[in-house]
């Protein structure tokens, strides 16, 4: 199976624990869960069994360290992975009644965002992820624009996940650039309902500008893909159990939908543009599986192949 390079953002999400007290559900106590869109993604492809490498920088402080250790144990080879002294990322995340995620982030002088090119990516790589803070966060987002511009030049399979937070973008023209840039030339795009209203583009101009494919997050309301062989694809949201909390749902997609098209030999722009509707409707109910998963449990737990088999439950 081809390898799946993913590139961005590793963080610490300090999240919300249940509070036996009444009182300002804002001052709940909070627990500290390893997250980052990159990060989860490339541990949703590991758990699926997708060959897959972590390209990013660490910390060496504890939390990196814990990041380290979670990608190695989910099967994600960390060999482009640099680290150094600078502070890990921080999220602090607040659940509304409905166990929807929103957050504040702690991004100044972290490590992360200091990722250098890492030059030639392992000779197996068919695909390179990248997306959410890393794109909008200096210096690493450029960096990483020229990663993925690069590589879709030389034949490789690029898959975009745009996310643009509320008070983190300084420049919205230079990002808005920026996404358009790395869409014109991906071969897939994974896109929320909310980060296209903040970038100003629509699954269907995404699909206009050059995107091989579109899928398009609607929260409870499902998936749909814009593509070019199979139309305008639609999937409802599936469910394996009362929802606890949104964290990572998105980048349980992502890895699914990545993770569907390397078990389908898929994992090429020219694929991705063969795809009827019969195969986009395939992918997109083991994304909406892998998403149903997730929101099950607390914090950024994309399942396990067994789990997607409907072979076993494993909640750790």
């Amino acid at each position: 199976m081809s390898r799946v390079v993913v590139g961005g953002e590793a963080l610490v999400d300090l999240v919300p624990t249940p509070d036996p007290h009444e009182g300002d559900p804002a001052l709940r106590p909070l627990a500290p869960r390893l997250g980052g869109g990159p990060f989860n993604t490339a541990v949703g492809l590991g758990r699926l069994g997708v060959p897959t490498t972590m390209l990013t920088r660490l910390s060496t402080d504890p939390f990196g360290d814990a990041l380290v250790a979670r990608l190695e144990g989910n099967g994600v080879d960390t060999a482009l992975l640099r680290r150094g002294p600078e502070p890990t990322t921080l999220a602090v995340v607040t659940l509304d009644a409905e166990g929807a995620a929103r957050y504040t982030f702690h991004v100044e002088g972290t490590a992360d965002r200091l990722v250098e090119d890492p030059g030639e990516l392992p000779d197996d790589t068919a695909a390179v992820a990248v997306g959410t803070l890393s794109l909008v966060l200096e210096p690493g987002a450029s960096r990483y624009a020229a990663l993925a511009e690069r590589e879709a030049a030389r034949g490789r399979l690029v898959s975009l996940d745009p996310n643009l937070r509320p008070g983190l973008v300084d420049d919205p023209d230079a990002v808005v650039a920026r996404l358009d840039r790395i869409a014109a030339v991906a071969g897939v795009v994974k896109l929320s309902d909310e980060d296209a209203e903040r970038w100003g583009r629509t699954a269907a101009d995404v699909l206009d500008a050059g995107a091989g494919a579109v899928v398009l997050t609607r929260g409870g309301e499902g998936l749909t893909a814009y593509t070019r062989g199979g139309g305008v694809v639609s999937t409802p949201a599936d469910s394996v159990g009362p929802l606890v909390d949104t964290i990572g749902a998105g980048d349980s997609v992502h890895a699914a939908l990545l993770g569907w098209l390397a078990d389908h030999d898929a994992l090429s722009r020219d694929a991705v543009a063969r795809l009827d509707a019969d195969a986009w409707a395939d992918a997109l109910g083991f994304a909406a599986r892998a998403a149903a998963w997730t929101v099950s449990r607390a914090g950024a737990e994309p399942p396990w192949r067994a789990e997607l088999d409907g072979h076993a439950i494993h909640r750790s």
